[in-house]
């Protein structure tokens, strides 16, 4: 098996690959023969999983640096990731591996080692620059939305960028959680009309009143949610200067998760080779 094929497995490259835009035409002719989507893929994903920079990726994917971060930005702008996490999604809810009776929310901190467009000062490491993660799972761990945000801005200002893309009108497969479990940091009054108005019943722990115990029961599956996100290096650290870049990556490690899911359910067995 080589790199590109370890990094980049048949079954995923069949997903991935019509959501590509098309390559730009050379009206003139000439040039270099254009690499292989499959092997940059296969360079991203080695990027996201080790945290490496661009230029460390192993020679046998033959693929530049330039060229890997160029198709990189390219396809954060065609959407490409997020519309790769919304297919695994849509592929776990037909086979009904989505559990939407329960879902929750919560939010991590991020530490950026360059400034950009959404980092703030860290209320929770000395005021360092840093991102928020915000992100929603159903009740078996699966990220359903991600977001990302300045790590001074309060959790529930993002609260319903979050909830939005899972709260599309019920229908076959359901796309919208029963119940939505979250902290007190989102007990304020646009929270609960956010849920209100899609028909969510809000398990918000309400501030002064319910223990941080009792919703310790539900909020654990977030949490671990949080953890599989942060165990994709590239995510451990904001590395990006553009928060396209990191949400880009992030809805990849997000897509990735969904992947996994789906093979140890054995949900591709169709897409692989013979």
């Amino acid at each position: 098996m080589t790199d590109v094929e370890k990094w980049c497995p048949e079954p995923l490259w069949l997903l991935a690959y019509p959501l590509l835009p098309d390559a730009p035409q050379r009206h003139q002719g000439g040039g270099r023969r254009r690499l292989d989507d499959r092997a940059v893929l296969a360079a991203i994903l080695y990027v996201l999983q080790t945290g490496c920079a661009w230029s460390a990726p192993p020679a046998s994917f033959g693929v530049s640096a330039p060229t890997a971060h160029r198709r990189f930005s390219e396809w954060v702008e065609a959407e490409v990731f997020a519309r790769l996490h919304q297919m695994m999604l849509d592929l776990l809810g037909s086979a009904g591996a989505i559990d939407w009776s329960r879902a929750s929310v919560d939010a991590m901190q991020v530490r950026a080692g360059k400034r950009g467009d959404l980092t703030g000062p860290s209320p929770v490491d000395r005021g360092k620059p840093g991102s928020k993660i915000h992100a929603m799972s159903e009740r078996g761990g699966l990220p359903l939305a991600v977001v990302i945000s300045a790590a001074n801005r309060n959790d529930h200002l993002s609260f319903e960028a979050v909830v939005d893309p899972v709260a599309g009108p019920v229908g076959r497969p359901r796309r919208r959680p029963h119940k939505l479990h979250a902290d007190k940091g989102y007990d304020y009054p646009a929270c609960w009309t956010v849920l209100r108005a899609r028909g969510i019943v809000a398990r918000i722990a309400r501030r002064g009143i319910e223990s941080a115990k009792r919703l310790g029961r539900y909020r654990y599956v977030i949490e671990r949610t949080l953890e599989w996100v942060s165990r994709f290096r590239r995510l451990a650290r904001r590395y990006e200067r553009k928060a396209a870049h990191f949400l880009g990556f992030t809805q990849l490690a997000c897509a990735m998760i969904c992947y996994r899911r789906a093979v140890k359910l054995d949900l591709l067995a169709h897409n692989n080779p013979k």
